[in-house]
């Protein structure tokens, strides 16, 4: 099961870039022209949304299931055990804070371009929030689970 798990919160990441992506792009588009806020907006930011919960209940399933994650003192002498038991679900937990901030912030606006503006900004940091993340990981960048 673990490892189903795992499989399936690595393959999602690529999911949750590729929509944040598009989020961002639409949304620096949207703000430089000053366009409407459409309704494909409003889905692909839905997507995201729900993709990046289902990754975070994905992974707070795997933080307490997984080897990797040693809840012991002798894990901050450790970079790898350090890494999965603080670094990682505090730097994802900040874009996913981010990510839903920026939707949740944005549906309460009237303005168009305020909402592109707030949408782009915030999904912005948290894709570098969520990259430097997979970077520190060690794994790299396209990699799946052996």
């Amino acid at each position: 099961m673990q490892d189903l798990l795992v499989l399936t919160h690595s393959v999602l990441r690529y999911f949750l870039l590729v929509f944040l992506l598009i989020v961002i792009i639409r949304s620096l588009i949207g703000w430089q022209k000053k366009s409407e806020y459409s309704g494909l907006d409003e889905k692909v930011s839905l997507w995201l949304f729900m993709l990046t919960h289902t990754q975070l209940l994905i992974g707070l399933i795997l933080y307490f299931i997984s080897p990797l994650v040693i809840f012991s003192g002798a894990s901050m002498k450790d970079p790898i055990a350090r890494y999965w038991l603080v670094e990682h679900i505090t730097m994802m937990l900040i874009a996913i804070i981010l990510i839903t901030m920026a939707r949740i912030t944005a549906k309460k606006m009237s303005d168009a371009v305020a909402k592109h503006k707030r949408l782009f900004i915030f999904n912005a940091i948290a894709m570098l929030v969520i990259v430097a993340a997979i970077a520190q990981s060690g794994r790299g960048f396209f990699s799946l689970p052996e």
